[in-house]
């Protein structure tokens, strides 16, 4: 009979937990959570719907949804994959709906239908659930044996030990695991909304373009999505999809950068041009401000305009060749300064954490501790937005637990 400790009590947690109970039922499977409650990042998915993960329709690269990660996953998911993840959830009660964006919440649009899942799942197997442990220390015994230490708390000795504590958004958060000669990847922000300092842009807010493309000039980051426009700047898909991709990239850059909107979400500048000069001949006697061409909000439209400084009164026939030059690139290539970031206060996500280059990846076990194994977001792996996140927790708990 095995003693297991799981660390940390979120999704990858508890994946693991009745995944290691369920492939050895005569085991003692220990959940050691540092506060008070469980699932917690779980519970504010999604805005509190939990969104537990994606059909993978519109994913024909896992480097599109994981920019770190990606090639240990594509092996994992051979074992258990979104699929999987769909049908295990149903399989345990919760009934799942895929929207058409694909991703894939609870029918009830209650994130507390998985929490309930979870903890119910994991009670009715015997899996034990400590709250208010916060470990300190990893100590390897001649036993073979890995003895925990935990603050103000009696230290434990166990066979095996799987660390899910999430992403730590400061490298001493993982000191005690480079104390064991892990190798750990600097964590940094991932996923979050730009400020934009340029008070005619951030007049906008409210305003939804979709779809946009974003891009970083002079390099190869580059998202595509809905583009939501706040009082403080860029927000919405397009944005937290650039932010995941860039993000080491952006914090290299003290997130002091430029961004480019392609508004029309069309790359052939001559193809624009070519639609937005149709537009003007069949339109010459119409005012500019009147005609939109891509049917771009009329709020973004009049701005793009006095970007081009195109008058709105201005009518298309009277739009010459340089003030069409100037509306093309400024719909194609309109490029503005991200002046720091925003918080995205639904899912805070960071990349970086436990290298993959320190664990097995079939087993995730580490390959300088035999006996500790590691899920979740403690790894160097992360996503956009969509539900990506999640499925990496299930899928890496539920191998990292059966193992």
């Amino acid at each position: 009979m095995r003693n297991i400790a799981i660390i940390g009590g979120g999704a990858a947690g508890h994946f693991a937990a009745i995944a290691a109970k369920k492939a050895e039922p005569e085991s003692v499977v220990t959940i050691f959570e540092k506060s008070g409650r469980v699932l917690v990042k779980v519970g504010v998915s999604g805005g509190g719907r939990c969104n537990l993960t994606n059909s993978f329709n519109d994913i024909s690269d896992l480097k599109q949804a994981y920019p770190r990660g990606e090639k240990l996953l594509k092996r994992l998911f051979k074992t258990f994959d979104n699929k999987d993840a769909f049908q295990w959830f149903e399989q345990h009660g919760v009934a799942l709906v895929t929207q058409e964006d694909e991703c894939v919440f609870p029918r009830s649009q209650s994130s507390q239908s998985v929490i309930d899942c979870l903890t119910h799942t994991a009670s009715k197997l015997g899996v034990v659930t400590n709250l208010h442990h916060v470990l300190t220390k990893i100590q390897k015994m001649d036993n073979n044996r890995l003895e925990l230490h935990f603050k103000d708390k009696a230290p434990r000795q166990f066979d095996k030990v799987i660390i899910t504590t999430g992403g730590s958004p400061r490298i001493g958060g993982l000191q005690y695991l480079a104390d064991l000669g892990h190798k750990i990847e600097q964590p940094v922000p991932s996923l979050f909304t730009f400020n934009i300092r340029e008070k005619a842009f951030c007049n906008l807010m409210g305003a939804v373009v979709t779809p946009v493309q974003l891009s970083i000039p002079s390099t190869k980051f580059r998202s595509q999505g809905a583009l939501l426009i706040t009082h403080w700047g860029m927000s919405g898909p397009a944005t937290l999809k650039l932010s995941s991709y860039a993000a080491r990239y952006l914090a290299e850059q003290n997130y002091q950068s430029p961004v480019a909107i392609n508004w029309v979400n069309e790359t052939n500048a001559q193809l624009v041009e070519q639609n937005v000069m149709e537009l003007a001949l069949l339109n010459q006697k119409k005012q500019v401000a009147n005609v939109r061409p891509y049917d771009l909000p009329s709020r973004v439209w009049s701005y793009l305009l006095e970007r081009s400084n195109i008058e709105k009164e201005k009518r298309w026939g009277e739009v010459g060749r340089k003030m069409m030059n100037k509306l093309v690139e400024t719909l194609t290539n309109d490029v503005h300064q991200i002046a720091g970031k925003g918080t995205f206060r639904d899912e805070f996500v960071t990349c970086g954490g436990v290298s993959l280059k320190s664990i097995n990846p079939n087993t995730l076990e580490s390959k300088v501790c035999s006996g500790l194994y590691f899920a979740g977001e403690v790894l160097d792996i992360d996503a956009i937005t969509g539900g990506f996140n999640l499925q990496a927790a299930w899928t890496t708990g539920f191998v990292a637990g059966q193992k």
